[in-house]
């Protein structure tokens, strides 16, 4: 399946909504009027476009009990942000601004409190949306159920507030699919899948047949992070998934002074792009930020490099631009940290993170102007724990259109100390960094220095 043609040129800024906004952390009560939260975002649309982004990709903004991946309502914008004339004035603003909109879709599993799952409760075994549960009913002791009490059922991980689907039963397919487009009819460009590995790939095969018959430029990108990627990719239909194992060796060969580890993510990564092109990112609502991940600040450019220099359609989490720090940890309320309350505009930002924000703009802006980079293999031409160069270069494909060719060279020194390292002969013309050319074919670079070049092998 190939991707929607303007996905080559899309970087997304990556909200999540709820916190964004300053929600309260659970459902407001019922008959309570919607909060309209959502209209918070538009002041930051501009900040997007500034940023040098192409679409915002958004965290639950359906009804739920929570946090928003605990989905009661998937018709209803939740009421803590807002509701439909919120949502058609976010979509209406972001497009007049050329912007993209990705939505967060919850199909693995609900919240308790979802119609369909109450009716069973309620009804017991013979509700008709009981198939699309996998539920264990109580037995009288003479073979037939009984619903005097709640019965077992399958949960997500072991939450057992969040109630798995039934991903086998047709009508739970065809549910899926008239959210999906009810949605994208309402103007959306896409959809992040949540837990996609939990779900069948069957399943979202046959869902996005159905979607896509009536929106064939809709995205479609699933969240896996252990597995095999193409695979899934393949076998679901996809457009994409998310690329933990760049993510994680991005941060940890830079923890370690160890660039093989990065080296061999990127020789996996090239054999992903031979079947899709990767979600990439250095974070998002579910991990530590890499301002707070890395143990030396000063190595958070060859990170964001990294992530502005590699094949994929690189994804940037609110206020990584900023130089946001925050701690993911393994308790409740333990994502509040990475999921802050955004002021009300930018210009309420603070100035300390103004450079991280500039370098964000820099490198998006060699992104933006090389679209190739989007399906680009990497080579790597010089290894060692602390020092790397390597070769960006477009794939050669039918996409790569007249004058969308290229390659660029990418050093990198994690140590202490100053470097010159060895490039390539057609390597020339910096880009970007503070790395400096000393004459044939070498680039000397400062203690914890990088440097982007343009490379004529890839023209």
């Amino acid at each position: 399946m190939a991707e929607p043609s303007w996905v080559k040129h899309a970087v997304w800024w990556h909200i999540y909504p709820l916190g964004f906004a300053g929600a309260p952390k659970e459902a407001l009560p019922a008959g309570t009027a919607p909060e309209h939260r959502l209209s918070k975002l538009v002041p930051w649309l501009d900040y997007v476009l500034e940023l040098g982004a192409s679409g915002i990709a958004l965290g639950p903004v359906f009804a739920s009990e929570t946090h928003g991946y605990d989905t009661t309502d998937y018709f209803r914008i939740d009421p803590r942000l807002g509701d439909d004339a919120d949502f058609d004035e976010l979509i209406r603003e972001a497009h007049a601004r050329g912007l993209r909109v990705l939505l967060d879709g919850v199909f693995n599993h609900t919240g308790r409190s979802f119609q369909p799952f109450q009716d069973v409760l309620i009804q017991g075994p013979t509700s008709p949306t009981a198939p699309w549960f996998r539920i264990s009913w109580p037995d009288t002791g003479t073979g037939n159920a009984t619903q005097s009490t709640e019965p077992d059922y399958e949960d997500f991980e072991g939450h057992h507030h969040l109630v798995a689907l039934n991903h086998d039963e047709p009508e739970v397919a065809r549910f899926v699919a008239d959210v999906m487009k009810h949605w994208l009819g309402r103007g959306a460009d896409g959809w992040r899948l949540d837990a996609a590995y939990a779900v069948p790939s069957g399943f979202w095969s046959a869902v996005l047949g159905d979607v896509r018959s009536a929106y064939p430029e809709a995205y479609f990108v699933g969240e896996y992070i252990h597995g095999d990627y193409a695979a899934e990719v393949s076998a679901g239909a996809l457009d994409s998934a998310t690329q933990y194992e760049l993510w994680k060796a991005a941060w940890s060969s830079l923890n370690d002074t160890n660039f093989y580890e990065l080296a061999a993510a990127l020789e996996r990564h090239n054999s992903f792009l031979d079947t899709f092109v990767p979600l990439t990112f250095v974070g998002n609502h579910d991990v530590t930020r890499i301002a707070s991940k890395l143990k030396d600040p000063e190595l958070l450019p060859h990170a964001l490099v990294v992530l502005f220099t590699v094949g994929g359609t690189p994804s940037v989490y609110y206020g990584d631009e900023q130089a946001y720090r925050g701690m993911k940890e393994d308790r409740q309320g333990g994502d509040d940290d990475v999921r802050p309350v955004f002021p009300a505009s930018p210009s309420d930002l603070s100035p300390f993170g103004h450079d991280v924000y500039r370098l964000h703009e820099e490198l998006i802006g060699v992104r933006r102007r090389n679209a190739w980079l989007h399906s680009a293999r990497t080579k790597v031409l010089s290894l060692t724990n602390e020092h790397l160069v390597y070769q960006a270069s477009a794939d050669g494909s039918a996409a790569n259109g007249p004058g969308e060719s290229g390659g660029i060279v990418v050093a990198l020194n994690q140590s202490h100390q100053a470097a010159e390292l060895e490039l390539p002969p057609s390597a020339s013309v910096p880009l970007a960094g503070n790395g400096r050319l000393t004459g044939t074919n070498r680039v000397a670079l400062p203690p914890r220095g990088w440097a982007i070049l343009s490379d004529g092998s890839g023209r």
